[in-house]
């Protein structure tokens, strides 16, 4: 045991059986449940996070009803071998590494017409109002997770979770606002909670006393009018009464408007709330969200805020986090940024599940890091995230690669996005790869401006070509005027920014430079104080789902602020699935003007001229900030394959929409293995 983390690396009793230690790589639901050859690709991708050192593993949701869902479900003895190959897989990589399947019924957002809730409500987020359930149709859900949970048992699992949050079936029967029923499923508390401990009375029937059970519930919903904290702790310990080995925290439902996931959203953020709730239980509780380093769970162990803790992020990001934590090889270790880009907003929106810092999540089988039959002489040029992640990837594999780069430092694009309030996780993953240009061998030449010339006089059997992008200046009468400034210098602090600011482009970029120009005070991302009063939580009186009462107050400095963009589209409409309505909200309650449908005219000492729903408008601003988009930056490109030197493009060189990183690093992986 490291004396470093000692609580992180002490056993703990659950139920019948023992843990090794109290990382849990939590619940995700990556996409791989759903293909034809699913039990192959699952057994391939949590073996790999067995081997990692985690202690216990739960998997993605299983539907345990047709009613459940498009997803994955484990309804009769026909779908029991798919899971086996998991179960086997995982046990043959760690004899003890507990694995446990969640079965998962969404309720009103299953996003088909047969979904069904206690009351015909819709979810604000949901496609289609649910269908009320009757007594018979009660009685028929509550047989279906038992027999989903003994079905989990023969496919050789250690335990199952029941998910009882998040706006799925059994929360729906706990909040007043989703259960409008005057039954015995209805009214009062008592009533509201009957179905989550039938359900939990029902399932340890069907697996016996030997078998972990876990129950996860919202311990703040983040729903106004949404479940007090009496009503949180009267459940957790009927849940325990009935048999629950563990009782899982989690926090909001996926209609709520507090992000509780992002990368904007502090450490460990909620962990306190767990802490109350463990000292009124027996059993052990779970924590999590935002906790993505060894030291935050050592952390949040020692107060006494939890007994496990939940990573699942984390775990996507790097499978051997918990070895590296055990070997002292902390800054080897790939952190999740929580930026969600190729987790969360490809689960919601049906695209199989990866990571943009690690593009071989849940691609374990396909994207294979193996010795190179044959090493050569690689020059990278361009030390952005394209190119570190090629130039790391291909010296593992036993290349001899030497990286340009003709910036004082490595990081290209992600040295401005470390820079905006709420992104200082972007940190994290330039420190893991200068650590891997360490460690892998690359030699690595900054300050270096090399030209084709130069490369091919060095005798490198291949040059990549990562040198990203130049921005892009639109061709409007007066954008050399003084008003006039580059993003990037605004980003970097080289350009000075008026009182009235106009932004040309809302994309990504127009959004972070105005979370930029219009923050004050110290980033929410850093204070648990500051996320909870931006956001409307009152983590102290737990009012109602935390929230119920509490105005959200966001500090600004004042600067008028005007978004522009010229598609007609709603602005912000293609920021990702799960943060961009939290980069909407944030700058709207700051005042931040957002216009869409804008015909640029001319830029002038009186400001910008523009049209807008085609009327002649002046927007009387002291700065217009360019984030017109970007463009190639490929003329060392051009000029190496003109000398007939073999090159090739990735990233932003390659493809310079909306700055990409997650596409570009899959790129650059991909060409990497394939070297």
């Amino acid at each position: 045991m490291t004396t470093r983390y000692p609580h992180v690396f002490s056993p703990l009793k659950v139920g019948h059986t023992q843990i090794k230690n109290r990382i849990l790589m939590g619940s995700m639901h990556t996409g791989l449940e759903d293909l034809p050859d699913a039990g192959k690709r699952m057994a391939a991708y949590f073996a790999e996070r067995a081997k990692g050192g985690v202690g216990m593993i739960i998997t993605g949701g299983i539907g345990p009803h047709p009613t459940a869902g498009y997803g994955a479900k484990l309804l009769g003895p026909d779908d029991v071998a798919v899971h086996r190959e998991v179960t086997e897989a995982v046990h043959a990589a760690a004899s003890d590494v507990k694995i446990v399947m969640q079965i998962l019924h969404t309720g009103p957002l299953a996003g088909t017409p047969d979904c069904v809730a206690p009351s015909p409500v819709k979810s604000r987020i949901g496609r289609y109002a649910p269908n009320e359930l009757s007594e018979e149709g009660i009685a028929e859900q509550i047989a279906a997770f038992a027999n989903c949970a003994a079905l989990a048992k023969q496919a050789g699992y250690d335990g199952v979770e029941i998910i009882g949050s998040a706006g799925y079936l059994i929360s729906t029967f706990l909040v007043e606002k989703t259960n409008q029923r005057s039954d015995r499923w209805g009214g009062s508390w008592e009533n509201r909670m009957r179905f989550p401990v039938e359900v939990v009375r029902a399932v340890r029937k069907a697996v016996g006393p030997d078998f972990i059970f876990v129950f996860r519930i919202a311990a703040m919903d983040m729903l106004q009018g949404g479940m007090s904290w009496e009503e949180v702790v009267s459940l957790a310990q009927a849940l325990e009464a009935e048999g629950v080995d563990v009782i899982s925290t989690h926090f909001t439902w996926h209609e709520s408007f507090v992000p509780t996931i992002a990368t904007m959203v502090p450490r460990a953020a909620f962990t306190s709330v767990t802490g109350r709730l463990r000292k009124q239980l027996s059993i052990p509780v779970i924590t999590s969200n935002r906790i993505n380093m060894p030291q935050v769970a050592e952390d949040v162990l020692a107060r006494g805020d939890a007994d496990i803790v939940s990573m699942a992020r984390p775990m996507l990001a790097d499978p051997d986090l918990v070895n590296k934590a055990r070997e002292g090889r902390e800054d080897e270790i790939n952190t999740c940024i929580a930026c969600n880009q190729a987790c969360l907003d490809h689960t919601f929106t049906g695209r199989l599940t990866s990571c943009l810092v690690n593009a071989r999540a849940c691609r374990e089988i396909d994207v294979v890091i193996a010795p190179a039959k044959a090493p050569r002489k690689i020059a990278v040029v361009g030390a952005g995230p394209a190119g570190l992640a090629y130039a790391t990837i291909a010296a593992e594999r036993g290349h001899a690669v030497t990286l340009f780069d003709a910036a004082s430092e490595i990081g290209g694009q992600f040295n401005l996005a470390k820079q905006i309030p709420g992104k200082e996780e972007f940190h994290e993953t330039l420190r893991y790869f200068a650590r891997m240009v360490e460690l892998r061998g690359v030699e690595l030449r900054l300050n270096t401006r090399v030209d084709a010339a130069m490369l091919q006089g060095m005798g490198f059997d291949e040059v990549v070509v990562a040198t990203g992008i130049t921005p892009r200046t639109p061709a409007i009468p007066g954008i050399d005027h003084v008003k006039v400034v580059r993003y990037i210098d605004v980003i970097r602090g080289e350009a000075q920014v008026g009182q009235k600011v106009a932004i040309m482009g809302a994309g990504g970029i127009g959004f972070d430079v105005a979370e930029l120009i219009t923050h004050q005070g110290t980033s929410a991302a850093l204070d648990i104080d500051v996320f909870a009063r931006e956001w409307g939580v009152d983590f102290k009186n737990h009012p109602r789902g935390g929230v119920t009462g509490i105005e959200p107050q966001v500090a600004s400095n004042g600067r008028d602020v005007t978004l522009l963009q010229r598609k007609a589209t709603p602005v912000g409409q293609g920021l990702g699935r799960t943060t961009g309505w939290t980069h909407r909200l944030t700058l709207k309650r700051r005042g931040v003007k957002m216009m869409s449908g804008v015909e640029y005219l001319k830029i002038d000492d009186a400001g910008l001229h523009c049209l807008i729903g085609g009327e002649p408008t002046l927007l009387e601003v002291d700065t217009v900030i360019v984030c017109a988009g970007q463009e190639p930056a490929r003329g060392l490109y051009d000029e190496l394959t003109a000398l007939g030197v073999p090159a090739q493009l990735i990233g932003g060189a390659y493809e310079a929409s909306e700055l990409d990183a997650k596409r570009a690093i899959q790129q650059a992986t991909e060409l990497a293995v394939a070297a």
